[in-house]
């Protein structure tokens, strides 16, 4: 399954939020694994989340955030070349928070990377943690890692479709499957249960319903496959009563998931819908989540 093609996406390089915690350390080394394999840099990010504290906190206790900051990306840094030592690494130390630096050095090296749960600036990922805000509102591809460092590779990048506006995450998705030669499912799964109300006992129209998953899945796959014909590209389509269930299970044997994460308005900025949010809870490997934008809004997705 090797070769390439000229119409599949720029993965860009990769940038890692870092925070001390073992599993920022454990993202650090995946992030590596993958800069590696793009045959790009990896840029190793601190945010201390100092810049408006300067009001209420002593020049001491800034410069002791500072320092230990600068330790912490040494050491990670080192720990990272010792394992990956052709690999060009950087550094960056940032006063800003989080959920601001990450989202401006994203967009400038491509694929944002952090781990599901941390300390400080990266805390476990429930509603309103930074993590989670930072996949909610980023406007750049966006990789949480879940999983442990020894989880044995499946040889599948999974892609969830929910219709043609899919396309562009599956092209993300086919680029990462040609980078580690492995094969391209992509899935669809629809709620039984979601179309209950407006179809009553018209059984006719639920079949109508699934039926648009179905074709919107196989438009994106005709696609995938024109655009990557050396690729091994599957699809499957599942019903269920729960989508978010169908995707969980599907990671289990996945190396890395795909979804187009759709963002809607909140009351604290931008959120994530609930088969997303649920993903980044839940899943057995590492989930990345390419921007989507159409002109539906934002749904059980």
């Amino acid at each position: 399954m090797g070769g390439s093609t000229r119409l599949g996406p720029d993965l860009g390089s990769v940038v890692v939020g870092v925070d001390g915690s073992s599993t920022a350390l454990t993202a650090a080394f995946w992030a590596a694994a993958e800069a590696a394999r793009r045959n790009s840099t990896l840029h190793i990010f601190y945010a201390a989340d100092t810049a408006d504290r300067s009001f209420y906190l002593s020049a001491q206790i800034i410069e002791r955030v500072h320092v230990e900051g600068r330790d912490m990306l040494e050491v990670t840094a080192a720990a990272v070349s010792e394992r990956f030592p052709t690999l060009y690494v950087t550094t960056e130390y940032s006063r800003l928070d989080p959920v601001s630096g990450l989202h401006r050095v994203g967009a400038k090296y491509g694929t944002t990377v952090v781990g599901h749960r941390g300390l400080g600036g990266f805390e476990s990922l429930r509603l309103g943690s930074v993590g989670l805000r930072i996949a909610a509102a980023a406007t750049t591809p966006v990789i949480v890692v879940r999983g442990g460092e020894d989880l044995a590779e499946s040889g599948v990048v999974l892609a969830a479709v929910r219709d043609e506006y899919d396309l562009e995450c599956a092209r993300h998705a086919a680029r990462e499957a040609e980078l580690r030669k492995a094969t391209l499912c992509l899935l669809t799964a629809w709620n039984v249960l979601q179309y209950a109300k407006t179809a009553a006992t018209m059984l006719d129209d639920v079949d109508e319903f699934a039926g648009r998953h179905v074709r919107g899945l196989k438009s994106v796959a005709d696609r995938v496959r024109g655009e990557f014909p050396v690729l091994t590209v599957n699809t499957e389509a599942e019903k269920s009563v729960s989508v978010a269930r169908v995707l969980v299970e599907a990671s289990r044997h996945a190396d890395l998931l795909f979804m187009g994460g759709r963002r809607s308005p909140g009351y604290f900025g931008p959120a994530l819908g609930r088969t997303a949010h649920s993903l980044l809870h839940h899943s057995h490997c590492p989930v990345e989540l390419v921007p989507r934008h159409d002109d539906q809004g934002s749904d059980a997705s």
